[in-house]
């Protein structure tokens, strides 16, 4: 109930946090996107229906109440808003995620987003937060507490982590529409097709044995 009880003050710092995110100087009200180009316009990434078209349900999402499934190795799950679920974000810059956390442990795994500096808001639960800089790689933490709130720099690598005895839930808003995302365990260990081994036992400088168990292990966990 916390968190969508958030949900509203969070749709509020949302549109002051971003107002300045959306693309430069549009030239329309919107552009709802849509999937064909007959009859359309391309613009950034998606084309545009016609205005005259569009409705209520192009520019919203419901469901962001319930709490996702954190049944999985990782014990966590995010449920990302962005313009393939809402259309109508297509050219504003801006996206939104829920993440729940499983208790003792539950991990959103070390990951960037190439377009987008995130901005992470605690609702529920205690949550180890933290990014690592770019050369030289200064780890940058904190431990948040409901009503807390942690900004990830665009295109950092960054993670968060239940380290309470309950849920934890958060909700993030994404200065993208589209933000994109690089689990680096996996973009390592179960890219397709697999990189060469050999590449990855000189980088981590590990036994090719323990390369391959873990080619295999991620490989099999997509």
């Amino acid at each position: 109930m916390k968190c969508f009880h958030f949900l509203v003050f969070l749709a509020l710092a949302l549109a002051f946090s971003f107002a300045s995110a959306d693309d430069p100087s549009p030239l329309q009200d919107f552009c709802v996107a849509i999937p064909e180009p007959e009859n359309a316009v391309f613009v950034n990434g998606k084309f545009c229906k016609n205005p005259n078209l569009t409705i209520a349900n192009d520019f919203s999402f419901s469901g962001l109440n319930i709490p996702a499934n954190t049944r999985n190795r990782v014990g966590s799950n995010v449920t990302l808003v962005n313009v393939d679920k809402i259309p109508g974000l297509n050219t504003l810059g801006i996206s939104l995620a829920r993440l729940d956390f499983a208790p003792n442990g539950g991990l959103n795994p070390p990951h960037t987003h190439p377009r987008a500096t995130e901005i992470l808001v605690v609702v529920e639960g205690t949550l180890y937060v933290g990014f690592v800089t770019s050369n030289p790689n200064r780890l940058i933490t904190k431990v948040l507490y409901p009503g807390d709130v942690f900004v990830f720099p665009i295109g950092l690598i960054h993670f968060q982590f239940n380290v309470g005895k309950t849920n934890a839930c958060a909700f993030a808003g994404l200065s993208s529409q589209n933000p994109g995302v690089i689990t680096v365990a996996n973009a390592l260990f179960a890219s397709n097709p697999p990189i060469n081994p050999d590449v990855l036992v000189k980088a981590f400088q590990l036994d090719k044995n323990v390369v391959n168990y873990l080619q295999k292990l991620f490989w099999e966990s997509n």
